[in-house]
């Protein structure tokens, strides 16, 4: 079987590949530095607030997939932006959906958020 151009030759190679491509979005993606401080907000105030293992699975799951969706929209607009640099319809329509990702795993986040947080933090001012 013939080797593709960008096939890698092993796995420690596109682990390290993997890792450049998080770097890559933390260095320059203004929304994953924001996402990344409330997921920091996030497990500090799991942490002080007790929450139990089932609360934490779905924190960390809801924080790993608003990054995931950030970084799978950041890649859609470099693609896009590769192709072609004039205004498209359907490009605007691909960035659009991207970004569109993002907004609901953004506001899946809020509503777990509130679901595990809201009612320990309202006790904890009663």
């Amino acid at each position: 079987m013939e080797k593709r151009k960008w096939q890698t030759e092993n796995f420690v190679k596109s682990f390290k590949y993997a890792i450049s491509g998080i770097v890559y979005g933390m260095k320059t993606q203004r929304n994953i530095i924001i996402q990344l401080c409330f997921a920091v907000l996030a497990i500090f105030l799991g942490a002080f607030l007790e929450i139990s293992k089932i609360e934490w699975i779905v924190i960390i799951f809801t924080i790993m997939f608003v990054i995931f969706a950030e970084m799978i929209n950041t890649a859609v607009e470099t693609v896009i932006d590769l192709i072609t640099e004039e205004y498209n319809k359907k490009a605007k329509i691909a960035k659009d959906v991207a970004a569109g990702a993002v907004l609901i795993s953004a506001i899946n986040a809020i509503c777990m958020g509130l679901i595990i947080y809201l009612d320990k933090i309202l006790a904890l001012i009663k």
